[in-house]
């Protein structure tokens, strides 16, 4: 960098001898002035009011004395009127003084091409000739003169003084005397115009001497010492009234002595001949300031004199008087360049790279310099010019753009130096000894991050006063964060393209930073949208698909600047933790999918509340209820798939399983209280001898059938308190069920369709949504049973029971026949046809069937000892039981004949048990009981207990049939085996 901008000389001549006419106005336009600023002097405040023209004027004295001083021929006094007719006279180079040089001499600039100055050459007045112009030409010294506007009555009557000087010194130099003393006695009333520009100037003089032994001495004073207060009184009384300056005035002879014994003091207290009463800080940097200024043309303010290298080469002379060296001199320099640069409007660039180009010789200076009040003036100047540069570098957007970025790369170089040199040598900002490249990083590193906060903000700002100001006129535009996402977009790859290049040299992952901070700023604004989200909207998609997109360009970005890092890249990744918009989305819509199952869940429950499974309500004869649910299911799956997402595939499981939940529950609910096949069955009565006297009815003793019948009603009662429970509700619970089981169906496949029509298309997960609502579909098929069974056997054993348990084989069997039951059974038969749907109207049937074939067995073997049986009742029976599957079988358009079959072999196996011998049967029974229960049998035989389960090979089918033979062999059996009541 410091190698690429002092070169920058080099290249600024050829650039411009091509762009000489706009310069400037390129210049101007460089970085915007939006308020010309006036910066504090470094040098710090004089503790006098000596004004500025007062300064200059010293400072003119102090220079002219030093180069008559040095000069190679004694001093000479050129009166007013010869200086005239020189000028009438082409100048020629009579006199070898420094100050007498002909400008018509100078070379190109040395100083100019070192800081990169570019050289303007006198314009040519229009209409003037060569021979003209050469008349014009001056001395050096004249130029000085009119450059730091002395009057030619103020040059002459300095020039006179010191010639009167030098008289009376007899060739002593010019550090060897008080000039403001020396003047004082050789200039008198007579020198000036009038007595109060005498008095003025007796003042200014009196001022400085107070200024450079009292306030500002090199040397500090000794408290015991009474000449500083002597010094205060005599300035005081003559500032009040002038003093007599004869050189044989007593006053005059006291402010000598004072003087010069205040002046001529050393740190060792040893004789010196550099008299010390301009050399102390910061009056010699403020004197020195005025000579320095000099060298900016009058005409010109923010150009450099072609002359410079001589003027600066006058300038020096001054050094001995004033006390400076190179290192002060390049300090001080700096700063009028720089502050000439900025007092300016900032309009001339060329004044920036030379400040930049003098600070790095600064910079070597400040590692060998180590004199206390040089530190103190290198961390003034440098604060100053660090606070400058990093006003504008820590909002570099404000000021930078692509046709300045030269400049950027000045004012970066400048405020990184500043900081180095303040670092590594008097830094007060920093406590700590830093590397060059670390001090560098840093702030480099601030100004990035800083400027590119202030740059979004800036945008945010606009991008809501655009939103407010289209609001007002109704206009539909993007929601906010997705503009202000393209817009940061837009900026981070205007970083890229513009200022990462420039910071790059400072900072190698400088457009890592840049998109780091920017995805950390938008991020913020993201978290804090996203807290404020309750639902899903397609503005809240659009913020975050536009919230992935930028963050994939800033993360884009990051990556390819880190290439040739040493980590790779980690440490910038590190710092963008994901926005995670795929989750946030995802989040979203499984909160959409709650809110919808929340409210599927609720309808469900409040239509199951409404609903009176009537299956008249349509002519499907199916629940209203379950058309209502199903629409608000196929609604939400709609919904879903109208989201604007990428992620239904990965989503959907959560609906459907959800959606299968509530379906589950509505299934639930619809089977719920209305019974199982258990339910409906009694429980078998103990076993007992039947009796042919007895008029009990029905199976039970009037306790056991009282209890039973309480305990049914309970049951019962408190969910079918509305009646929702009948024959009729049972079928429009199973026909809905049906009909929710066949939408399940139609659900499924359309879900697929969706899919794979959706963004998120995927074969392999579509084709394994033909899972979805599974276990509704389950639940449909088992509540289906559940209710095919319920309703059977509430028909058999509840609805038809006065025919079946109350009235068939009750006391003789061929006046108490099955014919009865099969008439209502039949009309319950024509009924459930009629309503229940096709596709489950045969299960239906058969469970009736499976229900009336277990209520026949239950009579016969369980049926009460109203129920007697004799061997010739046998062809009765079979009869019975015939005519009951011919019911079924309803002459080949009912059930079909192997169905039929199945179920009646139980009872087919069981009837010849009725018109076996008695003693066949007990025998049976006996060798049964025997294989069952083993030798434990041999002794007595044990009493065998009831399964249920109807068999002619089992011993409590064998047993129950004896109990219900009308015959005495039985009767004997039973009472001598398990003591059952003999008499029939």
């Amino acid at each position: 960098m410091s190698g690429r901008l002092r070169d920058r000389s080099s290249s600024q001549a050829k650039r411009h001898s091509h762009h000489q006419t706009t310069t400037t106005v390129a210049a101007a336009a460089a970085m915007p002035n939006f308020l010309t600023e006036t910066l504090p002097c470094p040098f710090g405040e004089l503790a006098t009011n000596l004004s500025d023209s007062a300064l200059r004027e010293t400072a003119y004295e102090i220079l002219v004395g030093a180069c008559r001083s040095t000069g190679g021929k004694p001093l000479t006094y050129i009166s007013q009127s010869e200086r005239n007719s020189e000028r009438t006279a082409t100048p020629t180079l009579t006199s070898t003084a420094s100050l007498q040089r002909s400008l018509t001499s100078t070379a190109a600039s040395k100083v100019k091409k070192a800081l990169g100055l570019r050289s303007s050459g006198r314009k040519k007045v229009s209409g003037e000739s060569d021979s003209e112009r050469v008349k014009k030409a001056v001395t050096i010294g004249e130029m000085l003169r009119v450059q730091m506007g002395i009057s030619e009555q103020t040059d002459s009557r300095v020039r006179r003084a010191l010639l009167r000087v030098a008289a009376a010194q007899l060739g002593r130099r010019i550090e060897s005397v008080v000039l403001p003393l020396e003047m004082l006695q050789q200039l008198k009333p007579s020198d000036f115009p009038n007595q109060g520009e005498y008095e003025a100037w007796q003042r200014r003089n009196l001022k400085l001497l107070e200024a450079g032994l009292l306030l500002h001495p090199l040397l500090p004073l000794d408290k015991t010492d009474a000449a500083p207060q002597r010094l205060r009184q005599i300035i005081r009384g003559a500032l009040e009234k002038p003093l007599e300056t004869g050189k044989n005035n007593e006053s005059m002879q006291a402010l000598r002595s004072i003087v010069l014994s205040l002046a001529c003091r050393t740190f060792d207290g040893s004789a010196s001949e550099t008299i010390h009463w301009a050399d102390g800080f910061p009056l010699n940097l403020r004197i020195y300031q005025m000579l320095l200024e000099a060298c900016f043309d009058v005409n010109d303010e923010t150009s450099v004199i072609e002359e410079v290298d001589e003027v600066l080469e006058l300038i020096k002379k001054t050094w001995v008087v004033l006390g400076m060296n190179q290192m002060l001199h390049n300090l001080c320099f700096l700063w009028i360049l720089f502050n000439r640069y900025v007092a300016t409007g900032e309009v001339e660039g060329d004044l920036l790279f030379a400040a930049n180009n003098l600070l790095m010789e600064v910079e070597k200076d400040s590692k060998s310099m180590k004199d206390p009040n040089y530190s103190k003036i290198l961390s003034s100047t440098l604060s100053a010019i660090l606070g400058w540069a990093e006003k504008r570098l820590l909002a570099y957007h404000n000021y930078f753009h692509s046709d300045n970025t030269e400049l950027l790369e000045c004012v970066v170089s400048v405020g990184v130096l500043s900081a180095k040199i303040m670092v590594e040598d008097i830094s007060h900002e920093y406590r700590k000894k830093r590397k060059e490249f670390d001090v560098a990083h840093e702030r480099v590193d601030t100004y990035i991050r800083s400027s590119l906060r202030t740059a979004f903000f800036q945008i945010m700002e606009k991008v809501k006063s655009s939103k407010r100001s289209s609001n007002k006129n109704q206009q539909n535009q993007l929601p906010f964060l997705s503009i202000l996402a393209q817009d940061v977009s837009t900026l981070a790859f205007s970083e890229k393209a513009i200022f990462s290049p420039i910071l790059k040299r400072w900072h190698p992952l400088s457009a890592g930073v840049a998109v780091a901070t920017l995805h950390s700023c938008y991020g913020n604004e993201l978290k804090q949208f996203v807290s404020s989200i309750g639902e899903l909207t397609p503005d809240i998609l659009q913020v975050l698909r536009a919230a992935e997109k930028l963050e994939k360009d800033l993360v884009q970005i990051a990556v390819e600047n880190s290439v040739d890092s040493e980590d790779g890249g980690k440490s910038i990744i590190r710092e963008m933790p994901p926005y995670e918009a795929e989750s946030v989305v995802s989040n979203l819509v499984k909160s959409w999918i709650k809110t919808r199952l929340d409210r599927l869940k609720e309808w469900v429950d409040r239509n199951l509340q409404q609903e009176v499974w009537d299956p008249r309500a349509n002519k499907e004869r199916f629940a209203p209820s379950s058309v209502e649910v199903l629409r608000i299911v196929d609604e939400a799956l709609e919904a879903f798939f109208l989201l604007p997402i990428s992620i239904h595939a990965a989503l959907l499981p959560d609906l459907t399983n959800g959606i299968d939940r509530c379906l589950q529950h509505y299934i639930s609910k619809a089977k719920s209280g209305c019974g199982t096949r258990s339910t409906f069955v009694p429980s078998m009565p103990a076993l007992t001898r039947c009796s042919s006297r007895s008029k009990v009815s029905g199976v039970f003793k009037k306790k056991e059938k009282f209890q039973k019948a309480q305990s049914r009603k309970s049951q019962v009662g408190t969910t079918n308190g509305n009646g929702s429970f009948g024959i009729p509700q049972l079928y429009c619970r199973i026909n809905t069920l049906q009909h929710i089981r066949t939408e399940l169906d139609v659900l499924a496949k359309r879900t697929i369709v969706h899919l794979r029509s959706s963004e998120s298309h995927n074969n392999n997960i579509a084709n394994g949504t033909g899972k979805a609502f599974e276990l509704s579909a389950a639940a449909c098929l088992e509540g289906i049973q559940q209710l095919c069974e319920a309703t059977a056997y509430k028909v058999i054993f509840q609805d038809l029971s006065h025919v079946l348990w109350d009235g068939l084989y009750v006391g003789e069997v061929s006046s108490s026949r099955i014919e009865p039951f099969l008439q209502e059974l039949e009309h319950y038969l024509e009924v459930l046809s009629l309503t229940v749907h096709d596709r489950v109207r045969t299960r239906v049937i058969t469970e009736v069937m499976k229900a009336s074939f277990d209520g026949f067995l239950l009579v016969l073997l369980a049926g009460g000892p109203a129920r007697a049986f004799s061997l010739q009742d046998y062809e009765t029976i079979a009869e019975d039981f015939k005519f009951l599957t011919d019911l079924f079988w309803s002459n080949g358009d009912g059930l079909p004949a192997d169905l039929i079959q199945k179920f009646s072999t139980t009872v087919k196996a069981i009837l010849p048990l009725f018109h076996t011998e008695t003693d066949s049967l007990i025998e049976q029974f006996k060798y049964m009981t025997a294989e069952s229960y083993g030798s434990s049998a041999k002794s007595k035989l044990p009493l065998p207990p009831t399964s249920g389960q109807w068999s002619p090979t089992e011993p409590n089918t064998l047993l129950r049939v004896l109990c219900y033979r009308s015959d005495e062999t039985a009767a004997k059996f039973l009472k001598k085996t398990y003591n059952l009541p003999k008499k029939l």
